[in-house]
Protein backbone atom coordinates (compact mmCIF):
# COMPACT_ATOMS: atom_id res chain seq x y z
CA UNK A 1 0.00 0.00 0.00
CA UNK A 2 1.43 3.23 -1.03
CA UNK A 3 2.67 5.57 2.48
CA UNK A 4 0.33 8.30 1.02
CA UNK A 5 -3.30 6.98 0.90
CA UNK A 6 -5.06 10.09 -0.69
CA UNK A 7 -4.25 12.20 -3.65
CA UNK A 8 -4.96 15.00 -1.26
CA UNK A 9 -2.02 13.86 0.94
CA UNK A 10 0.06 13.30 -2.02
CA UNK A 11 -0.27 17.10 -2.81
CA UNK A 12 0.46 17.95 0.64
CA UNK A 13 3.52 15.89 1.36
CA UNK A 14 4.57 17.77 -2.02
CA UNK A 15 3.67 21.04 -0.66
CA UNK A 16 6.15 20.39 2.55
CA UNK A 17 8.95 18.86 0.58
CA UNK A 18 9.16 22.23 -1.33
CA UNK A 19 8.35 24.17 1.68
CA UNK A 20 11.20 22.67 3.18
CA UNK A 21 13.38 22.51 -0.30
CA UNK A 22 12.45 24.54 -2.31
CA UNK A 23 14.87 27.41 -2.41
CA UNK A 24 17.84 24.78 -1.99
CA UNK A 25 17.02 22.87 -5.05
CA UNK A 26 16.06 26.35 -7.47
CA UNK A 27 19.77 27.90 -5.90
CA UNK A 28 21.08 24.49 -7.16
CA UNK A 29 19.61 24.58 -10.31
CA UNK A 30 20.34 27.96 -10.66
CA UNK A 31 23.98 27.83 -9.78
CA UNK A 32 24.53 24.65 -12.42
CA UNK A 33 22.98 26.54 -15.03
CA UNK A 34 25.39 29.38 -14.59
CA UNK A 35 28.23 27.20 -14.25
CA UNK A 36 26.83 25.68 -17.60
CA UNK A 37 26.94 28.86 -18.75
CA UNK A 38 30.31 29.75 -17.40
CA UNK A 39 31.76 26.58 -18.74
CA UNK A 40 30.79 27.47 -22.55
CA UNK A 41 32.06 30.87 -22.23
CA UNK A 42 35.18 29.11 -20.88
CA UNK A 43 35.50 26.88 -23.57
CA UNK A 44 34.63 29.03 -26.15
CA UNK A 45 37.43 31.61 -24.88
CA UNK A 46 39.98 29.40 -24.56
CA UNK A 47 39.22 28.03 -28.37
CA UNK A 48 39.28 31.53 -29.97
CA UNK A 49 42.57 31.72 -27.74
CA UNK A 50 44.12 28.94 -29.37
CA UNK A 51 43.00 30.11 -32.44
CA UNK A 52 44.31 33.32 -32.21
CA UNK A 53 47.70 31.92 -31.30
CA UNK A 54 47.39 29.87 -34.53
CA UNK A 55 47.09 32.66 -36.70
CA UNK A 56 50.03 34.68 -35.12
CA UNK A 57 52.23 31.93 -35.65
CA UNK A 58 51.47 31.02 -38.50
CA UNK A 59 51.92 34.75 -39.71
CA UNK A 60 54.82 34.65 -37.48
CA UNK A 61 56.87 31.91 -39.88
CA UNK A 62 55.24 32.75 -42.86
CA UNK A 63 56.40 37.07 -42.53
CA UNK A 64 60.06 35.63 -41.21
CA UNK A 65 61.23 32.74 -43.52
CA UNK A 66 63.51 34.20 -45.62
CA UNK A 67 65.14 36.33 -43.00
CA UNK A 68 67.13 34.19 -40.06
CA UNK A 69 67.29 36.74 -38.26
CA UNK A 70 63.53 38.35 -38.19
CA UNK A 71 62.71 35.01 -37.13
CA UNK A 72 64.63 34.75 -34.35
CA UNK A 73 63.16 38.23 -32.98
CA UNK A 74 60.30 37.55 -33.66
CA UNK A 75 60.22 34.09 -32.39
CA UNK A 76 61.87 35.59 -29.03
CA UNK A 77 58.91 38.26 -28.71
CA UNK A 78 56.23 35.29 -29.53
CA UNK A 79 57.42 32.68 -27.07
CA UNK A 80 57.33 35.38 -24.43
CA UNK A 81 53.85 36.57 -25.35
CA UNK A 82 52.49 32.53 -25.63
CA UNK A 83 54.70 31.11 -22.88
CA UNK A 84 51.49 28.74 -21.86
CA UNK A 85 50.86 27.82 -25.20
CA UNK A 86 52.08 24.85 -26.98
CA UNK A 87 53.22 27.04 -29.81
CA UNK A 88 55.81 28.27 -27.61
CA UNK A 89 57.38 24.72 -27.73
CA UNK A 90 57.09 24.48 -31.48
CA UNK A 91 58.41 28.25 -31.83
CA UNK A 92 62.03 27.39 -29.65
CA UNK A 93 62.58 24.34 -31.63
CA UNK A 94 62.68 26.31 -34.54
CA UNK A 95 64.51 28.40 -33.10
CA UNK A 96 66.96 25.59 -31.49
CA UNK A 97 67.38 24.32 -35.46
CA UNK A 98 68.04 27.55 -37.07
CA UNK A 99 70.68 27.93 -34.12
CA UNK A 100 72.46 24.57 -34.53
CA UNK A 101 72.59 25.35 -38.43
CA UNK A 102 74.87 28.25 -37.36
CA UNK A 103 76.62 26.26 -34.99
CA UNK A 104 76.09 28.22 -32.18
CA UNK A 105 75.13 25.59 -29.85
CA UNK A 106 74.98 27.50 -26.61
CA UNK A 107 71.91 29.55 -28.03
CA UNK A 108 70.44 25.99 -29.48
CA UNK A 109 71.04 24.43 -25.94
CA UNK A 110 68.66 27.22 -24.18
CA UNK A 111 66.66 27.21 -26.86
CA UNK A 112 65.81 23.54 -27.04
CA UNK A 113 65.83 23.78 -22.85
CA UNK A 114 62.95 26.43 -23.02
CA UNK A 115 61.18 23.86 -25.74
CA UNK A 116 61.56 20.96 -22.76
CA UNK A 117 59.69 23.11 -20.02
CA UNK A 118 57.27 24.14 -22.72
CA UNK A 119 56.24 20.73 -23.52
CA UNK A 120 52.80 19.39 -23.60
CA UNK A 121 53.47 16.24 -25.63
CA UNK A 122 55.59 13.36 -24.65
CA UNK A 123 56.40 12.54 -28.27
CA UNK A 124 58.08 16.51 -29.03
CA UNK A 125 60.02 16.54 -25.57
CA UNK A 126 61.57 13.95 -26.11
CA UNK A 127 62.89 14.99 -29.76
CA UNK A 128 63.60 18.16 -27.99
CA UNK A 129 65.66 15.69 -25.21
CA UNK A 130 67.50 13.80 -27.60
CA UNK A 131 68.57 16.88 -29.72
CA UNK A 132 69.41 18.64 -26.38
CA UNK A 133 71.43 16.05 -25.81
CA UNK A 134 73.22 15.81 -29.24
CA UNK A 135 73.87 19.83 -28.28
CA UNK A 136 75.94 19.02 -24.75
CA UNK A 137 77.65 16.85 -27.22
CA UNK A 138 78.92 19.38 -29.06
CA UNK A 139 79.81 21.89 -26.05
CA UNK A 140 81.20 18.60 -24.88
CA UNK A 141 79.40 18.84 -21.18
CA UNK A 142 79.54 14.63 -21.76
CA UNK A 143 77.72 14.83 -18.02
CA UNK A 144 74.73 16.52 -18.62
CA UNK A 145 74.01 15.01 -22.21
CA UNK A 146 73.99 11.68 -20.13
CA UNK A 147 71.75 13.70 -17.63
CA UNK A 148 69.27 14.55 -20.22
CA UNK A 149 68.94 11.10 -22.03
CA UNK A 150 68.40 9.23 -18.62
CA UNK A 151 65.08 10.75 -18.43
CA UNK A 152 62.02 8.52 -19.21
CA UNK A 153 61.30 9.16 -23.27
CA UNK A 154 59.28 6.89 -25.35
CA UNK A 155 60.57 3.59 -26.45
CA UNK A 156 60.94 4.48 -30.13
CA UNK A 157 63.71 6.47 -29.04
CA UNK A 158 65.89 4.02 -27.56
CA UNK A 159 67.82 3.68 -30.27
CA UNK A 160 69.00 7.28 -30.55
CA UNK A 161 69.04 7.33 -27.30
CA UNK A 162 72.22 4.73 -27.36
CA UNK A 163 73.64 5.92 -30.46
CA UNK A 164 74.24 9.50 -28.32
CA UNK A 165 75.40 7.63 -25.33
CA UNK A 166 78.09 5.62 -27.69
CA UNK A 167 79.29 9.11 -29.25
CA UNK A 168 79.26 10.48 -25.65
CA UNK A 169 81.44 7.59 -23.95
CA UNK A 170 83.75 7.30 -27.28
CA UNK A 171 84.49 11.18 -26.85
CA UNK A 172 85.32 10.77 -23.52
CA UNK A 173 87.15 7.44 -24.44
CA UNK A 174 85.53 4.99 -22.49
CA UNK A 175 85.25 2.41 -25.76
CA UNK A 176 83.80 -0.32 -24.12
CA UNK A 177 80.81 1.65 -23.23
CA UNK A 178 80.62 2.99 -26.21
CA UNK A 179 80.38 -0.39 -27.92
CA UNK A 180 77.79 -1.73 -26.08
CA UNK A 181 75.80 1.20 -26.63
CA UNK A 182 76.13 1.22 -30.38
CA UNK A 183 75.27 -2.71 -30.26
CA UNK A 184 72.32 -1.90 -28.39
CA UNK A 185 71.35 1.21 -30.76
CA UNK A 186 72.05 -1.21 -33.60
CA UNK A 187 69.72 -4.13 -31.78
CA UNK A 188 67.32 -1.34 -30.75
CA UNK A 189 66.96 -0.15 -34.82
CA UNK A 190 66.89 -3.46 -36.80
CA UNK A 191 62.55 -3.41 -36.73
CA UNK A 192 63.02 0.40 -38.61
CA UNK A 193 66.18 -1.48 -40.58
CA UNK A 194 70.18 -1.02 -40.43
CA UNK A 195 71.78 2.53 -40.42
CA UNK A 196 74.83 1.86 -42.09
CA UNK A 197 76.46 5.45 -40.13
CA UNK A 198 75.54 3.75 -37.03
CA UNK A 199 77.16 0.62 -38.00
CA UNK A 200 80.24 2.20 -39.00
CA UNK A 201 81.05 3.96 -35.74
CA UNK A 202 80.81 0.12 -34.48
CA UNK A 203 83.27 -1.29 -36.93
CA UNK A 204 85.65 2.00 -36.33
CA UNK A 205 85.37 1.41 -32.42
CA UNK A 206 86.12 -2.24 -33.16
CA UNK A 207 89.06 -1.50 -35.50
CA UNK A 208 90.20 1.19 -32.99
CA UNK A 209 89.99 -1.14 -29.85
CA UNK A 210 92.31 -3.72 -31.42
CA UNK A 211 94.21 -1.42 -32.37
CA UNK A 212 95.13 -0.57 -28.75
CA UNK A 213 95.39 -3.69 -27.71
Amino acid sequence: MDIHQTEEQQVEAIKSFWSANGNAIIAGLAIGFAGFIGLNYYNDHKLQQELNTSEAYQTMVESTSEDSEAFEAAGKAFIAENSDSSYAMLTAIALAKAAAEKQDWVQAETYLTTAIEKSVDEGIKAIASVRLARVQLQLEKYDQALTTLAAKLPASFDASVEEIKGDIYFKQGKNELARNAYQAAIDGATEGGANPALQMKLDDLAQAINLSK
